[in-house]
């Protein structure tokens, strides 16, 4: 019998500063694309993350694996988990606000359940889960604007690419499972963004021009903050909220991150949402709910 992880007031501590630090990370971004490029803010990310998470494996003495199957999985892993989504991303911050990114990033676990249906035997479909897909993808619609799939301008293309983002990502937790499932996370994630650094700076280089430290005190502290503290120092955290609370527990995170981004987007940028928004939220959150199971446990004990 499988013991259900608790949720102490330590790992609730680390999950809300967790969210607060992703939640942030939307503004600085957004922020940071006022003067760069979108693929040169990714090359500035992955890149200074990069440095950041493998100075923490050299202080760790975490063995470097050296099998070329491994780099081949961190260069994949790169390219799913931040290239394509950071870049879908930071291009639809330009057209939409950040609280609207947020809360359509928050689909990741309803296409992440989907792909692992596809592609791993162990993770099929289950009535729960199907409810649970159902409702996020209504919440998804409905945050979009179910009027809006006939309309593709500029903001309609953005959210799109927002959604095509959370799709890579979930294909990024199946490449995981595959390649990189017994590596110490510090590694992973250190080896991961090599691989992403390898595509995005000659990338950003050759579509955006040379990459240049020559930026406003505003771009290079937002810049810092999504790197170092919202990419690198993020990932050790959430690995260590996983370790204490379990994944289940942790699938909260999601549902605190657009919060925070919202107020924040409207607090520093002024930015305003639409009632549909709001709504899609609240049905891609029940579904997200649903998805962790205890909701459905519950439900299905009082019938």
């Amino acid at each position: 019998m499988t013991v259900q992880k608790t949720m102490t007031g330590r790992a609730w501590a680390e999950m809300i500063l967790l969210a607060c630090i992703w939640g942030g990370s939307f503004l600085a971004i957004r922020i940071a694309l006022d003067e760069v490029s979108p693929l040169t803010s990714v090359a500035h990310r992955t890149g200074w993350a990069m440095l950041a998470l493998w100075g923490v494996v050299a202080l760790m003495r975490l063995p470097i694996p050296r099998a070329p199957r491994i780099w081949v999985g961190f260069l994949g892993m790169g390219l799913l988990n931040n290239v394509i989504p950071f870049g879908l991303m930071a291009w639809g911050q330009l057209y939409i606000e950040t609280g609207l990114t947020s809360i359509l990033n928050a689909s990741t676990a309803i296409f992440g359940v989907i792909a692992a249906a596809i592609f791993l035997a162990d993770e099929r479909i289950t009535r729960r889960k199907a409810v649970g897909v159902a409702l996020g993808f209504f919440g998804v619609a409905t945050a979009i604007g179910l009027e809006n799939f006939t309309n593709f301008d500029l903001h309609n293309l953005a959210q799109l690419a927002v959604i095509a983002g959370t799709v890579s990502y979930a294909l990024a937790g199946v490449w995981a499972r595959h390649f990189l499932g017994d590596l110490p996370p510090q590694v992973a994630a250190a080896g991961m963004l090599t691989g992403a650094t390898l595509v995005t700076v000659p990338l950003a280089w050759m579509v955006e021009g040379p990459i240049s430290l020559d930026m406003q005190p505003t771009t290079m502290a937002a810049i810092a903050y999504y790197a170092i503290i919202a990419s690198a120092g993020a990932y050790l955290l959430y690995y260590r909220v996983l370790a204490m609370a379990g994944s289940g527990n942790l699938m909260l995170v999601t549902l605190l991150v657009a919060p925070i981004a919202i107020t924040l987007g409207a607090i520093v940028r002024g930015e305003t949402l639409s009632p549909n928004a709001f709504v899609g939220f609240a049905l891609l959150a029940l579904g997200l709910i649903i998805l962790d199971g205890r909701a459905w446990a519950w439900i299905k004990r009082i019938r």
